[in-house]
């Protein structure tokens, strides 16, 4: 049964007056007398079908898929259907697609992972006055990306990286293989996923500040569009005209094939410091083997859950989870070659 948003908008009225602490207490995996969302098993016998729009990033990304996956695990356990629009990395592209979704009155929730967040919040914000439920997910809603507050009023919950942190990890990372490798200078290629993304520019900037007065020098830039052939034609330019480079930092799409193009240009890959960031099965792998020095967590599949979770929880029983951190539960926010054997990675890389 679809619902209209003036539904929608009653349902968030009788809801309006749960209380922080309680949506604390549902984070924490507390009961308040009513039921929490499942993951697994058959759909929850909870009320009417919720029907749920989701806003993606990319759906064929390898970063993104998993994260989609597990939101509709959390789904289908409680009996929530979701429709999925593809970004397909085109802010326009979501712009329009969340008007549609406040057009169509078919909604209860909607779910935003923003490729660019400064382009979606007005619409994000006239769908949370239509009376749709939000949450965000995964990338920064808003236009501060040194922080993982919520930017916009009304979101059920906010759960998302916060790139400037990402960026201060990739770079005591660098600092650190760099250090123990003895590279000084340590001449990196520094491989961008897109250059002109606000993401890549908070990250950029970040691991320039962490990596200031250190043996660090970074000699060329590439991207990737996180794509590993793309990475691989990036860095065998770089290296063609910079044949002493001796470390890469990247995503791990781009650590990927920056191994095949030291492999094709007759280099070995273990004279190269590699860093990465993403936390993808293949970076535990290889971190793991000694073949990648560290890899800064992302956690795919986890988003995704507590998305949709947090999601169910705002519409079944009127609980708000305000901002949460992916990686509360994991044992660090990087890996390394000592605690690689507590991470299994969430998605492919």
């Amino acid at each position: 049964m679809r619902h209209s948003t003036a539904a929608s908008a009653r349902r968030r009225g009788v809801f309006a007056i749960a209380g922080v602490g309680v949506a604390m207490l549902a984070l924490a995996g507390c009961t308040s007398g009513s039921p929490t969302p499942t993951t697994t098993g058959e759909p929850a016998p909870q009320e009417e079908t919720l029907q749920i729009a989701y806003i993606s990033f990319a759906v064929d990304n390898t970063y993104d898929a998993p994260m989609l996956a597990a939101a509709q695990e959390v789904a289908k356990a409680n009996n929530a259907e979701v429709t999925v629009f593809d970004g397909a990395l085109d802010p326009a592209t979501q712009a329009t697609q969340i008007e549609d979704v406040i057009a169509s009155g078919q909604y209860d929730g909607m779910i935003v992972q923003p490729i660019y967040g400064p382009a979606i919040m007005d619409v994000v914000k006239e769908a949370i006055d239509a009376g749709i439920t939000v949450v965000n997910i995964d990338q920064i809603l808003g236009n501060d990306f040194t922080s993982g507050a919520s930017q916009v009023d009304g979101l059920s919950a906010n759960i998302v990286f916060v790139p400037t942190l990402l960026g201060e990890d990739l770079g005591r990372q660098t600092v650190a293989g760099c250090a123990a490798r003895g590279l000084d200078p340590c001449k990196v290629a520094y491989l961008h996923d897109l250059k002109t993304s606000s993401v890549s520019i908070s990250l950029w900037d970040a691991f320039n500040e962490v990596t200031k007065g250190s043996p660090v020098t970074v000699v060329a830039e590439g991207e990737t569009f996180w794509n590993p052939a793309a990475a691989q034609t990036a860095l065998a330019d770089i290296l063609t005209a910079n044949p002493d480079v001796n470390a890469v930092v990247t995503s791990d799409q781009g650590l990927q094939g920056s191994v095949l193009a030291i492999e094709a240009a007759g280099k070995n890959v273990a004279d190269f410091l590699l860093v990465g960031y993403g936390g993808s099965k293949w970076a535990v792998e290889h971190v793991a083997d000694g073949t990648v020095f560290a890899d800064v967590l992302m956690a795919a599949a986890t988003t995704g859950r507590l998305g949709m979770e947090a999601m169910i929880d705002a519409l079944r029983n009127g609980k708000h989870w305000g901002d949460v951190n992916p990686f509360a539960d994991f044992p660090s926010t990087y890996i390394t070659k000592d605690n690689a054997h507590q991470f299994t990675g969430e998605w492919a890389g």
